[in-house]
């Protein structure tokens, strides 16, 4: 009897073992719930294709979609949907902008996460699309429908340190003899004064790296304040004297945007004036897409539904 226990037993334990296998093999089949979800201005051709080139060696990892646009509903649902067609049900939403600011309180009512958007897109919202190159932007607002549940990345790009090394390299590129050279730091910035302060708080954070690499005689950050022409004048002022300043006194001006990508309205900005420049904003770069997948990576671990969305204060619309 015992060579008979004997079988049976092999039997059974190969009957589990099989049945382990297949219950392996169907967990590895699953798809993956998680997807990423990129938010970018968006901008000509060449800016989106950059954009899209910095995301392509994510998709190797993760579902992803690109929702161009400043937080407009439209593209956002868009996107959100594709993921949910292909399964998703986390959503990390990585926001490409400079600061951490921009349109965060509104991509979370969009999502669902904050009270304060329309719970249903008016019937043309999302009629005629957007032309970016053209400086015309769509920027609907409505509560999106969503299963997925999402996480909103906070940090923006001027606070990423990541950002720095890319400035270091980009000023390292254009320096001759960096003892007689002043470096520009420039971005787009806000309307709000406080809001500008931080940006320039953060951007003279990541133009540290540059200080650290060479021995440049001055090394500054500012903002030119571009879509509010009654901060723009003094600001414009502003980064022209600086390049005067540098030309002035025998050295070489070297102008670093720190913009997603290009040169921007700079080289009207400094029209007539002598000054070096690459006209390459943060993108290409590799460390772009590092700090993306970063994001992503921190995002994964933690989510919200739209039934922890947060309420404001005192039951007012934040």
């Amino acid at each position: 009897m015992k060579p008979m226990r004997s079988i049976c037993a092999a039997v059974l334990l190969a009957a589990f073992s099989l049945a382990g296998a297949s219950v392996q093999s169907a967990a590895a089949a699953e798809p993956d719930p998680y997807g990423l979800l990129i938010m970018a201005h968006g901008g000509t051709p060449e800016w989106n294709q950059a954009v899209l080139d910095a995301v392509q060696p994510l998709r190797d990892r993760y579902p992803v979609e690109v929702a161009f646009g400043m937080a407009d509903a439209c593209s956002i649902q868009e996107a959100v949907g594709k993921l949910e067609g292909r399964g998703v049900r986390k959503i990390g939403v990585v926001r490409l902008f400079v600061s951490g600011e921009s349109w965060y309180e509104r991509t979370e009512q969009i999502l669902g996460l904050r009270d304060g958007a329309p719970a249903a897109a008016p019937e043309s919202a999302c009629e005629g699309g957007h032309d970016h190159g053209a400086g015309a932007h769509r920027m609907a607002l409505f509560r999106i429908p969503a299963q997925a549940s999402f996480a909103l990345s906070r940090q923006g790009l001027a606070e990423a340190p990541e950002m720095g090394a890319i400035l270091a390299e980009r000023a390292a590129a254009l320096s001759r003899n960096p003892e007689r050279e002043d470096v520009l730091v420039l971005a787009h910035g806000p309307g709000d004064d406080a809001e500008n302060e931080r940006w320039l708080a953060s951007l003279d954070a990541r133009a540290e790296e540059i200080r650290r690499s060479r021995p440049f005689h001055r090394v500054a950050a500012m903002t030119l304040r571009e879509d509010w022409p009654e901060k723009r004048q003094a600001a414009e002022q502003a980064v022209r004297d600086f390049v005067s300043r540098a030309t002035g006194e025998g050295r070489q001006a070297i102008v670093v945007p720190f913009r997603l990508y290009g040169f921007g309205p700079y080289e009207k900005v400094f029209a007539g004036l002598g000054y070096v420049a690459d006209r390459q904003g943060l993108l290409p770069h590799a460390f772009v897409t590092d700090w993306i997948a970063r994001q992503a990576g921190e995002l994964r671990s933690g989510s919200r539904s739209v039934d922890d969305r947060q309420e404001p204060a005192n039951g007012s619309s934040p």
